[in-house]
């Protein structure tokens, strides 16, 4: 119930940020969006977010068309990693076996960068 509700506050916030963040704006112009979505590896609890410039969109599940995704072991593991989601905390979880990445890793780094927005 906590990742599920920290998953849909994630979407509240992205929102938030892409209207009163003009450097969140200014980064995601450049990328030209982003589709991307976080889940549990059994994908009991799985959400996705497409950003554009224009908009961002979340919704439950995770769509095929993807950039990228970020598959947690368990709700537990994406908890503690989501906390600090620093490029060292996603190594040592991938390290680890608690964070596995589908997807291109310069799409991370992407990801990260607009992260540090919010």
């Amino acid at each position: 119930m906590k990742f599920s509700l920290t998953l849909w506050l994630l979407g509240f916030m992205l929102k938030r940020a892409l209207r009163r963040k003009p450097r969140f704006r200014e980064q995601l112009e450049r990328m030209r969006g982003l589709d991307w979505g976080v889940a549990t590896e059994d994908l009991s609890i799985a959400r996705y977010y497409r950003m554009t410039p224009n908009g961002i969109s979340t919704g439950k599940g995770l769509p095929v068309d993807l950039d990228l995704e970020l598959r947690f072991r368990d709700q537990d593991a994406a908890l503690r990693i989501l906390k600090k989601p620093t490029q060292q905390a996603f190594l040592d979880g991938m390290v680890a076996g608690d964070v596995r990445l589908v997807g291109d890793s310069s799409d991370m780094n992407k990801l990260q960068k607009l992260l540090k927005y919010l």
